[in-house]
């Protein structure tokens, strides 16, 4: 099982090309520039820039995102509200039908409180889980969602993951996908941070093909 990368889109030619050749793909955000640079990508609905920037959730500026990005998108994130608990649920759950009518893939972002009772019964193939919230929560509850994900087979994402140590982290859990912005920023980073990826890549397979000879 691959752990896939993906950096927050930059516009930066000399990172743009250190991710393509470690491989690595690119979260596109609502909230920024609509393009893709070439690479496979995500859809982020932009509620975290908006949350960092004290502003309000954009739902027109999604909505035009989803038309235009989300067909050629390995995913798309429900609109959510970050750190909102059972209201980002409601919130996503609204959006779910709109979404999925035009990406192949749509992410249900957990936060702070939810369990997983609250989101098990819409997950599947076409939903998956974006593992958001506080920082604390998140590492806190990381290995429920990745557990989840796994009994449910479907995509576990982690987002805000800027260390080795973190990237660790998602692939003991058992995550899917991580993404973070120290690729997007910092060239040099790319390397030890695609290194720890691809060690981890390296000792899943080892794992799954000593399980299949017992």
């Amino acid at each position: 099982m691959t752990l896939f990368a993906y950096a927050s889109r930059t516009g930066t030619r000399r990172n743009l090309d250190a991710l393509r050749d470690a491989g690595w793909r690119l979260l596109v955000s609502a909230a920024g520039r609509l393009r893709s640079e070439g690479f496979s990508y995500a859809l982020d609905n932009g509620a975290w820039s908006a949350f960092t920037r004290g502003t309000t959730f954009d739902e027109r500026a999604f909505t035009v995102a989803l038309r235009k990005m989300g067909p050629g998108a390995d995913w798309s994130v429900l609109p959510d509200i970050v750190a909102g608990g059972l209201a980002s649920l409601e919130l996503s759950l609204s959006w779910m039908r709109r979404v999925l009518d035009e990406t192949p893939r749509a992410l249900l972002a957990v936060q702070d409180g939810m369990v997983a009772g609250d989101v098990r019964p819409f997950l599947g193939p076409r939903v998956g889980l974006f593992v958001g919230g506080s920082t604390s929560w998140k590492l806190q509850t990381l290995h429920t969602w990745g557990a989840l994900g796994h009994e449910l087979g479907c995509w576990v994402h982690v987002g805000r993951v800027n260390t080795c140590r973190r990237i660790h982290l998602c692939a003991s859990a058992g995550a899917t996908s991580f993404d973070g912005t120290s690729a997007s920023r910092y060239a040099k980073t790319i390397r030890p941070l695609d290194a720890a990826r691809r060690q981890l890549n390296l000792f899943r397979k080892a794992r799954i093909n000593e399980d299949s000879h017992r």
